[in-house]
């Protein structure tokens, strides 16, 4: 391969000096379901996203790429703030090697490693795993799925009510209707078993009442 059709490997736009080693990973996942018979049987296999692993090198005074870089005393310090960064920012990266570019990537684990071998420079080791992008559908939804009934008609609305006002309707009604059986037993004559009955019935009615707004926490 000619010269001129060689390009640093690159991690986000950021170019490094060299590429020590580099590793890729291709796994699947295949799962079991233990059945009456005594052993387990599987129906699939699911594909983990892909990883990549690199070893990069990176100094002030590149040899491979100095008509690219040229030097400085900054760059190394410069490059690892970066990375850092790009750590830190949680974005999907672009990485190009020598043989493949890998899309929406996201860096799992960064190591910079710094010995006294390599003098200024510095060992950058680089874990990167495939994220796997989904995109949002808005689906319509037919009209007769929100019909109800035979007829496809609209279901309506309910009407509601508070139980307490339910509660007082039925309380007043009750007593004016006791003062209604009351008055006419008085208007009578005064029949005794008639006042009697009368007092008897409402009497009855206020027990009632008693416990049904006590059930409900009224009283």
């Amino acid at each position: 391969m000619a010269r001129s059709n060689l390009k640093p490997v690159s991690v986000a736009g950021i170019e490094f000096d060299a590429l020590i080693d580099e590793q890729k990973t291709l796994s699947a996942t295949i799962p079991v379901y233990p059945v009456e018979e005594g052993f387990p049987v599987s129906d699939t296999i699911i594909l983990e996203p892909i990883s990549i692993s690199m070893t990069l090198y990176v100094t002030n005074t590149p040899v491979t790429w100095l008509y690219r870089h040229g030097t400085s005393n900054s760059r190394v310090n410069n490059i690892c703030n970066r990375i850092e960064n790009l750590w830190l920012s949680k974005q999907l990266v672009k990485i190009v090697t020598t043989d493949t570019v890998y899309k929406n990537m996201g860096i799992t684990s960064i190591s910079i490693k710094h010995s006294k071998e390599i003098g200024y420079a510095r060992e950058i080791s680089i874990t990167a795993q495939k994220v796997r992008v989904t995109s949002r559908k808005t689906a319509s939804i037919p009209s007769y799925i929100l019909k109800a009934g035979e007829t496809m008609a609209n279901a309506g609305t309910a009407s509601t009510s508070t139980t307490s006002s339910s509660a007082g309707t039925a309380s007043g009604s009750t007593g004016g209707s006791s003062g209604s059986s009351s008055s006419s037993g008085g208007g009578s004559g005064g029949s005794g078993s008639s006042g009697g009955s009368g007092g008897s019935s409402a009497k009855k009615n206020q027990s009632i009442l008693y416990g049904v707004a006590s059930g409900l926490g009224f009283i």
